[in-house]
Protein backbone atom coordinates (compact mmCIF):
# COMPACT_ATOMS: atom_id res chain seq x y z
CA UNK A 1 0.00 0.00 0.00
CA UNK A 2 2.79 2.38 0.94
CA UNK A 3 4.69 1.66 -2.29
CA UNK A 4 1.56 2.41 -4.33
CA UNK A 5 1.17 5.76 -2.58
CA UNK A 6 4.81 6.67 -3.25
CA UNK A 7 4.39 5.67 -6.90
CA UNK A 8 1.22 7.77 -7.20
CA UNK A 9 2.95 10.84 -5.75
CA UNK A 10 5.96 10.33 -8.03
CA UNK A 11 3.70 10.14 -11.08
CA UNK A 12 1.61 13.16 -10.03
CA UNK A 13 4.59 15.42 -9.26
CA UNK A 14 5.27 16.45 -12.87
CA UNK A 15 1.58 17.27 -13.32
CA UNK A 16 1.59 19.47 -10.21
CA UNK A 17 4.74 21.35 -11.24
CA UNK A 18 4.27 24.94 -12.40
CA UNK A 19 3.53 25.25 -16.09
CA UNK A 20 4.30 28.30 -18.16
CA UNK A 21 1.91 29.36 -20.88
CA UNK A 22 4.68 30.01 -23.41
CA UNK A 23 4.22 27.53 -26.24
CA UNK A 24 7.14 25.99 -28.13
CA UNK A 25 6.08 27.71 -31.37
CA UNK A 26 6.42 31.10 -29.64
CA UNK A 27 9.97 30.53 -28.41
CA UNK A 28 12.86 32.17 -30.23
CA UNK A 29 15.68 30.04 -31.59
CA UNK A 30 18.29 32.44 -30.15
CA UNK A 31 18.66 31.61 -26.43
CA UNK A 32 19.87 35.13 -25.59
CA UNK A 33 16.82 36.75 -27.21
CA UNK A 34 14.50 34.21 -25.57
CA UNK A 35 16.03 34.97 -22.16
CA UNK A 36 15.49 38.71 -22.77
CA UNK A 37 11.89 38.05 -23.82
CA UNK A 38 11.23 35.97 -20.71
CA UNK A 39 12.75 38.61 -18.44
CA UNK A 40 10.70 41.40 -20.04
CA UNK A 41 7.45 39.44 -20.07
CA UNK A 42 7.69 38.93 -16.30
CA UNK A 43 7.02 42.67 -15.96
CA UNK A 44 4.05 42.77 -18.35
CA UNK A 45 0.52 42.18 -17.06
CA UNK A 46 -2.08 40.13 -18.89
CA UNK A 47 -5.04 42.47 -19.57
CA UNK A 48 -7.48 39.60 -18.97
CA UNK A 49 -5.94 37.91 -15.92
CA UNK A 50 -4.84 41.27 -14.45
CA UNK A 51 -2.42 40.12 -11.74
CA UNK A 52 -0.63 37.52 -13.82
CA UNK A 53 2.29 38.19 -16.09
CA UNK A 54 1.97 37.30 -19.76
CA UNK A 55 4.33 34.33 -19.43
CA UNK A 56 2.01 32.62 -16.94
CA UNK A 57 -1.29 33.47 -18.64
CA UNK A 58 -3.16 31.22 -21.07
CA UNK A 59 -5.37 34.06 -22.35
CA UNK A 60 -5.24 34.70 -26.12
CA UNK A 61 -4.31 38.36 -25.56
CA UNK A 62 -1.33 37.25 -23.45
CA UNK A 63 -0.18 35.04 -26.32
CA UNK A 64 -0.51 38.00 -28.69
CA UNK A 65 1.58 40.15 -26.33
CA UNK A 66 4.26 37.45 -26.02
CA UNK A 67 4.46 37.14 -29.81
CA UNK A 68 4.52 40.93 -30.25
CA UNK A 69 7.32 41.29 -27.70
CA UNK A 70 9.39 38.61 -29.43
CA UNK A 71 8.78 40.25 -32.82
CA UNK A 72 10.04 43.58 -31.49
CA UNK A 73 13.14 41.97 -29.98
CA UNK A 74 13.83 40.07 -33.22
CA UNK A 75 13.49 43.35 -35.15
CA UNK A 76 16.37 44.72 -33.07
CA UNK A 77 14.52 46.87 -30.50
CA UNK A 78 16.16 47.44 -27.15
CA UNK A 79 14.41 46.20 -24.03
CA UNK A 80 13.10 49.69 -23.29
CA UNK A 81 11.89 50.22 -26.85
CA UNK A 82 10.12 46.84 -27.00
CA UNK A 83 8.29 47.41 -23.73
CA UNK A 84 7.60 51.02 -24.73
CA UNK A 85 6.00 49.84 -27.96
CA UNK A 86 3.62 47.58 -26.03
CA UNK A 87 2.85 50.32 -23.48
CA UNK A 88 2.10 52.77 -26.31
CA UNK A 89 -0.43 50.32 -27.77
CA UNK A 90 -2.04 49.01 -24.55
CA UNK A 91 -1.38 51.75 -21.98
CA UNK A 92 0.47 51.70 -18.66
CA UNK A 93 -2.02 49.14 -17.38
CA UNK A 94 0.06 46.35 -18.92
CA UNK A 95 2.99 47.15 -16.62
CA UNK A 96 2.97 45.07 -13.44
CA UNK A 97 5.04 47.76 -11.71
CA UNK A 98 4.20 51.11 -13.34
CA UNK A 99 6.55 54.05 -12.75
CA UNK A 100 5.53 56.70 -10.20
CA UNK A 101 4.99 59.51 -12.69
CA UNK A 102 2.11 61.28 -14.37
CA UNK A 103 -1.28 59.71 -13.75
CA UNK A 104 0.13 56.88 -11.65
CA UNK A 105 1.76 59.31 -9.20
CA UNK A 106 -1.68 59.95 -7.71
CA UNK A 107 -2.19 56.21 -7.21
CA UNK A 108 1.23 55.78 -5.61
CA UNK A 109 0.56 58.63 -3.15
CA UNK A 110 -3.12 57.90 -2.42
CA UNK A 111 -2.42 54.98 -0.08
CA UNK A 112 0.03 56.77 2.24
CA UNK A 113 -2.13 59.93 2.15
CA UNK A 114 -5.22 57.98 3.21
CA UNK A 115 -3.23 56.31 5.99
CA UNK A 116 -2.08 59.70 7.30
CA UNK A 117 -5.60 61.15 7.03
CA UNK A 118 -7.06 58.18 8.92
CA UNK A 119 -4.42 58.56 11.64
CA UNK A 120 -5.24 62.28 11.99
CA UNK A 121 -8.98 61.56 12.29
CA UNK A 122 -8.34 58.83 14.88
CA UNK A 123 -6.05 61.12 16.88
CA UNK A 124 -8.58 64.00 16.84
CA UNK A 125 -11.41 61.65 17.82
CA UNK A 126 -9.50 60.12 20.73
CA UNK A 127 -8.37 63.54 21.92
CA UNK A 128 -11.94 64.90 21.86
CA UNK A 129 -13.20 61.81 23.69
CA UNK A 130 -10.58 62.12 26.44
CA UNK A 131 -11.42 65.81 26.97
CA UNK A 132 -15.13 65.03 27.25
CA UNK A 133 -14.41 62.39 29.91
CA UNK A 134 -12.79 64.92 32.29
CA UNK A 135 -15.17 65.65 35.22
CA UNK A 136 -16.62 69.12 35.38
CA UNK A 137 -15.78 70.06 31.81
CA UNK A 138 -18.75 71.73 30.11
CA UNK A 139 -20.97 71.89 33.26
CA UNK A 140 -22.51 75.03 34.67
CA UNK A 141 -21.82 76.06 38.26
CA UNK A 142 -25.22 74.75 39.39
CA UNK A 143 -24.59 71.40 37.70
CA UNK A 144 -21.14 71.12 39.27
CA UNK A 145 -22.64 71.84 42.72
CA UNK A 146 -25.29 69.15 42.19
CA UNK A 147 -22.62 66.61 41.12
CA UNK A 148 -20.55 67.46 44.21
CA UNK A 149 -23.63 67.04 46.41
CA UNK A 150 -24.48 63.65 44.91
CA UNK A 151 -20.95 62.29 45.12
CA UNK A 152 -20.25 63.59 48.67
CA UNK A 153 -19.88 60.71 51.12
CA UNK A 154 -22.54 60.63 53.82
CA UNK A 155 -21.38 61.13 57.38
Amino acid sequence: MRAALVLLVALAAPVAAPVFAVQPDEMLSDPALEARARALSKGLRCPVCQNENIDDSDAPIARDLRVLLRERLTAGDSDTAAVGYIVDRYGEFVLLNPPAQGSTLFLWLAGPAMLLAGGAVAYASLRARSRAAEPGVGLTAAEQARVAELTKPEA
